[in-house]
């Protein structure tokens, strides 16, 4: 359609650049009106005031959301080519930010595919197609918000374990959790089954102070711990080879010579090694070890509480609504670390909300080893010298 004769032209003003590595916003001009529409779609049949409340709903801000769409905009519209006549029941068609929108329900309630179909007058086929293509657009366009650290973001990481619980060098937490999963048909089925005859996938996350994921692995099965978990990942074999907390500091006010390597930290359940500290785990703890482990578990409700708000804030992981599949289920692990790191980075303050208990593993007992190396130990000791000193920082 040609311009009206006589319309003025607006007059173009020159874009001001972003700042490296910022995506800049979507256009708002339809945004009040697509949430408008949507929101009455969700309320249909299943009314509630919390469908009228965008954050109540994702669990975001619209901030955050507003960004993942423009960090996946032009790549999810690629895939979804193929699909490009996605329609609500009353035929219209999906917008981007409806595609997002029905993604992030999926992930956020937990809810089966017949069911939020059965919410928008859709195909459940159509919902798993739309829920996929957005976890694989995450996958290809958010891995910047989930890496190891920099030298200096490390520098601001082992500050801030020093500060709050006086663990110096100290790294990172690691834990494990477990996905829960249907019963399955599929041959040996039985390697799924865990210690407490359920059938499981383990999640292994390394976290900074702020519960921010750093390194995470998944796709093992439940049945396997997570000392043997922590050996057959990439991440244990570069600490092994050097190619990560290789870094030492010398302790300020020790004698010469007590320096300690960088290193995370980890319950019972792991070896003790000179890149991962673990707590004693003798009786009768002499008063100083006794200052350590609890300095040590203090420091620990990083990586627990990040376990715990994962479940929380993405029901899709609380519930067992997945088959053992090694490939699917562990992107979609991976898709709500980013989406929970993307939370962290723009500042979203619906992140801050704590779960009722940071026991993200309800059920299952605590795991022991007994493997400890010999320069590990040495190190502990000189940690918990250190930290047991007069005038350190106790919890």
């Amino acid at each position: 359609m040609a311009p009206l004769r006589g319309a003025k032209r607006r007059k173009r003003h020159p874009e001001k650049a972003l700042p490296a590595g910022v995506m800049a916003p979507l256009p708002p001009p339809d945004a009040a009106d697509w949430w408008d529409s949507f929101s009455r779609r969700l309320a249909a049949g299943h009314y509630s005031k919390d469908c009228q409340n965008f954050e109540s709903v994702f669990k975001m801000s619209r901030k955050t959301f507003d960004y993942i769409c423009t960090l996946i905009t032009g790549d999810f519209s690629r895939k979804t080519q193929g699909f490009r006549n996605f329609r609500f029941g009353d035929k219209t068609i999906l917008a981007l930010e409806d595609q997002v929108a029905v993604a992030l329900l999926r992930l956020t309630t937990g809810e089966s595919l017949l069911s939020i179909g059965n919410r928008f007058g859709m195909n459940h086929s159509a919902i798993s197609n739309i829920t996929w293509k957005f976890i694989e657009s995450l996958e290809d366009h958010a891995i910047s918000h989930l890496k190891w650290p920099d030298p200096e973001e490390m520098a601001t990481i082992k500050a801030k374990f020093e500060k709050l619980q006086g663990l110096p060098n100290c790294c990172g937490a690691i834990d494990t959790t477990h996905i829960l999963m249907c019963s399955s048909a599929q041959p040996n089925s039985n390697v799924w089954l865990d210690c407490e005859n359920r059938n499981s996938m383990v999640l292994q996350a390394v976290v900074d102070p702020d519960m921010r994921f750093r390194d995470v692995v998944s796709g093992w099965p439940g049945s396997m711990d997570d000392s043997c978990i922590l050996r057959t990942s990439g991440f244990y074999k570069l600490c092994e080879k050097g190619g990560r907390l290789d870094g030492q500091m010398e302790l300020p006010g020790e004698p010469a010579g007590s320096v300690v390597r960088e290193y995370i930290i980890g319950d019972t359940g792991y070896p003790l090694l000179p890149w991962l500290m673990t707590p004693y785990q003798e009786r009768d703890l002499s008063p100083a070890k006794a200052a350590f482990n609890k300095q040590h578990a203090a420091a620990r409700m990083v990586v627990q509480g990040a376990m715990a708000r994962l479940k929380e804030r993405w029901q899709v992981l609380k519930g067992e609504l997945w088959r053992p599949d090694k490939h699917r289920l562990p992107r979609i692990i991976y898709a709500c670390c980013l989406l929970t790191n993307i939370m962290i980075d723009l500042g979203d303050t619906h992140r801050e909300r704590a779960p009722a208990s940071h026991d993200h593993d309800d059920g299952y007992y605590q795991q022991f080893s007994n493997v400890a190396d010999d320069g590990a130990v040495v190190q502990r000791d000189v940690l918990c010298q250190y930290v047991s000193r007069p005038g350190s920082k106790l919890p």
